[in-house]
């Protein structure tokens, strides 16, 4: 190679370089809207030092090389207060906005994304919602400007009922759930699953309490013992599940529970010894993940004394970074365009970014709580309990159409 030929490839692996890390030194600000008081705040406390311990942790070594920093904001789990919160955390220079709690205040940032970026162009945000699950959120309410990381409602009862179809004993089932979009959809998606994978099993009562207000729940377990339920199939989460499992325990119900949430703080300490072989969850992931999971759940748990359990923030960094080195920006009108379709390995296998709505494609797990093992160790809450997998759907399984009708930029 002669040294002109040298020069020009020097030049063109130096400026292919300077490309690639255009957004390097950047400082990203994320914008977390959940609650942080009322019944609900344990949860919301929990989440956001998890997004708060992987900024720290992709700060490290993300190959974007960009520092993301986490603005934490109180939503107090209504829609109203996550528009005031989405502001000021807009005024504080977040252009990414993250929520998973309660798909009224996820429609409310939608609705306000949308608007703003009709409106500021030059000032887009970009709305990554890491667990508020209604499927309209993704199908007739769909959005450009959202990207949805955990599985909807529909697509975690789809896998919960091949399960369920399969356990010879149900023959009775009890649906209580929240009143509003989720547990509305449960509820729906439960009856209609069912009647076409079991339709001998009866359903025996079906019940919707108000969000984060109940805190006696022995007046709904009455009801479910007196119509001689076998099973029990719930979207509740937070103290909605705890106080739940509480007063099933505490009155001797002894029925199984088919869940989305138990993970979440307060529950396992609820289930405790009492619920042993009686509480199965459905979700992208378990306690028990190993590989370097495993590492930063036990980190997570050193450093605040906590369970890391919304572990789809972990993709959610991961997706941000692949992105930025893509779009070779961190500019979210840039950034939402590299998502569209992308693919990538995360903890728990390999995902998609669905394009046509985006809505992540990625496997289920059915854990069911037992006395932790040598095999599935991991002790929430210090119970001696655990979460362990008994059964594992690829993505195709729980995978559902979208009615979703893009309106790209």
């Amino acid at each position: 190679m002669t040294f002109a030929l040298k020069f020009v490839a020097a030049s063109i692996l130096a400026a292919s370089a300077t490309g690639a890390f255009a957004q390097k030194g950047e400082t990203v600000k994320i914008g977390w809207l959940d609650p942080l008081s009322g019944l609900m705040a344990s949860v919301g406390t929990n989440q956001l030092k998890t997004f708060q311990f992987f900024a720290e942790e992709f700060n490290k070594k993300n190959a974007a090389g960009v520092k993301f920093e986490i603005i934490g904001i109180d939503n107090k789990l209504s829609p109203q207060e996550t528009t005031s919160a989405l502001r000021s955390a807009q005024d504080q220079g977040a252009r990414y906005i993250v929520q998973g709690n309660g798909s009224g205040p996820a429609l409310a940032i939608i609705d306000a994304v949308e608007k703003n970026n009709a409106r500021n162009p030059g000032k887009e945000l970009l709305y990554l919602n890491y667990a508020a699950v209604d499927p309209d959120l993704t199908n007739s309410k769909c959005s450009y400007w959202q990207y949805r990381f955990d599985a909807d409602t529909s697509m975690k009862m789809e896998a919960l009922t091949t399960y369920m179809k399969d356990q010879s004993e149900i023959k009775k089932v009890y649906l209580i759930n929240q009143n509003y979009s989720h547990g509305q959809q449960v509820s729906k998606f439960a009856k209609e699953n069912l009647k076409t994978k079991r339709p001998d099993i009866q359903v025996v009562g079906d019940d919707l309490h108000p969000l984060a207000q109940v805190r006696d729940f022995s007046p709904y377990i009455a009801k479910i013992k007196a119509s001689g339920a076998d099973s029990v199939i719930t979207g509740n989460w937070g103290s909605d599940l705890a106080l739940l499992i509480k007063a099933a325990n505490d009155s001797g119900l002894n029925v199984k529970f088919y869940t989305y949430y138990a993970v979440t703080t307060g529950t396992p300490t609820a289930m405790g010894a009492a619920s042993d072989g009686k509480v199965y969850q459905v979700g992208y992931a378990h306690y028990n993940m190993g590989g370097e999971m495993k590492k930063y759940a036990d980190d997570f748990k050193a450093k605040f004394n906590d369970d890391l359990y919304t572990t789809d923030i972990y993709t959610v960094f991961q997706a941000l970074t692949e992105a930025f080195v893509k779009a070779k920006s961190t500019d979210p009108v840039k950034v939402a365009a590299a998502m569209e379709g992308m693919k990538f390995k995360s903890f728990n296998g390999d995902v998609e970014l669905r394009k046509a709505d985006h809505q992540i494609q990625q496997g289920l797990y059915i854990a069911k709580w037992e006395k932790a093992s040598a095999k599935y160790p991991y002790s929430p809450e210090n119970t001696g309990y655990t979460l362990a997998p008994v059964k594992y759907y690829e993505a195709y399984v729980s995978s559902t159409p979208t009615t979703c009708q893009m309106k790209r930029p």
